[in-house]
């Protein structure tokens, strides 16, 4: 019995205490000049139940429009890569007939086309992996590279460069 009575009376001031209205507390300062305008709680500026600004840069995605692509991503170095390249390039050239010059310049080509994705440059990567298809049909990784590239640009509604718009790696400066 002494349980229910100590809970209900913990109980009644509880619910007391919920239902009591927010009173605002004014400033004592003396120094402080008397403002006119109404006394607001935090609840009168909160934006929690606005809709987000739309960006009119983006257009509606039920709307079909694409946006053009743009080359982005994080510079880096693809010398070693761009050496391999011209390297098989010249070995192919010295051995048009050799299938494996050229599926040598395929490799070249998707090693730096997975650097590049890595990178998150995938307009530049996008052409290494269709030179790559050029040089083996056969190269499935590349094909499913291409795929995927293609498939993250229709996410974000955005046209993907065509075959030979593709753009050459972002600049790399090496820091001194």
């Amino acid at each position: 019995m002494k349980r229910l009575l100590i809970f209900g009376s913990f109980a009644l001031a509880f619910t007391g205490c919920a239902n009591r209205a927010p009173q605002a507390v004014e400033n004592s300062n003396i120094n402080s000049p008397q403002r006119p305008e109404k006394i607001q709680t935090v609840a009168g500026h909160t934006t929690e139940n606005e809709n987000p600004p739309m960006d009119k840069s983006v257009p509606p995605a039920d709307t079909g429009t694409k946006t053009k692509w743009s080359q982005s991503g994080n510079p880096i170095d693809t010398k070693e890569f761009d050496d391999r390249v011209v390297k098989a390039e010249k070995d192919l050239k010295a051995r048009p007939k050799e299938g494996s010059a050229k599926t040598n310049l395929s490799q070249a080509y998707y090693e730096r086309g997975m650097a590049l994705t890595d990178a998150r440059q995938y307009a530049s990567a996008l052409g290494d992996f269709r030179r790559a298809v050029k040089f083996d049909a056969a190269n499935e990784d590349a094909k499913g590279w291409i795929d995927q590239i293609i498939s993250i640009y229709n996410s974000i509604n955005k046209e993907f460069p065509k075959e030979g718009e593709e753009p050459p790696p972002l600049p790399f400066k090496k820091e001194k």
